[in-house]
């Protein structure tokens, strides 16, 4: 059985894109994969697709690694908490590059305690303002500029990708 589950949103690539983002997924999770792309009306002449994977724990990460840096992408993957490591939400945008967060067993972003006092002391210093710093931590940017195609994005197939054990 699987350790961990998650979600993996590719919102937007080029069509030439396409396989390399299924190769690179597919070494990662050792089986092979065949995503099911679907047009991206949020940005004509993109595609997208969605896969739901099972694999063991740390696989978002290493998916996000491979993946970002690419240009002309934009994708999400979620890892849920499993036993033993806290689940992930991993984002990346060609205009902001990757974004990285811890997730609770709820589904909501958890945030380290050392980087809240930090902005904390930087809001009290006037080197920062709280609020902005807390909307940073919070990925705020990347949900602003991921909307769009994740709202473009429903009723897409969704598949199931398995990893090798």
């Amino acid at each position: 059985m699987a350790a961990a589950r998650g979600v993996l949103y590719v919102h937007s690539a080029q069509p030439a894109l396409c396989p390399h983002i299924e190769w690179a997924v597919a070494g990662i999770l050792g089986v092979p994969v065949d995503l099911t792309w679907t047009p991206q009306p949020a940005a004509p002449g993109a595609l997208r697709a969605q896969a739901e994977w099972e694999g063991p724990a740390g696989v978002a990460a290493k998916i996000t690694s491979s993946l970002m840096g690419w240009q002309r992408i934009r994708f999400e993957i979620t890892e849920d908490p499993s036993q033993g490591s806290d689940g992930a939400r991993h984002a990346y945008t060609p205009a902001l590059g990757a974004f990285t967060a811890p997730i609770g067993a709820n589904g909501d972003i958890m945030i380290p305690e050392d980087r809240l006092r930090n902005v904390m002391l930087m809001a009290a210093q006037g080197r920062a303002v709280l609020e902005d710093e807390l909307d940073k931590l919070l990925g705020k940017q990347w949900d602003e500029e991921l909307e769009s195609f994740r709202y473009a994005g429903e009723g897409a197939p969704v598949r199931w990708l398995h990893a090798a054990v």
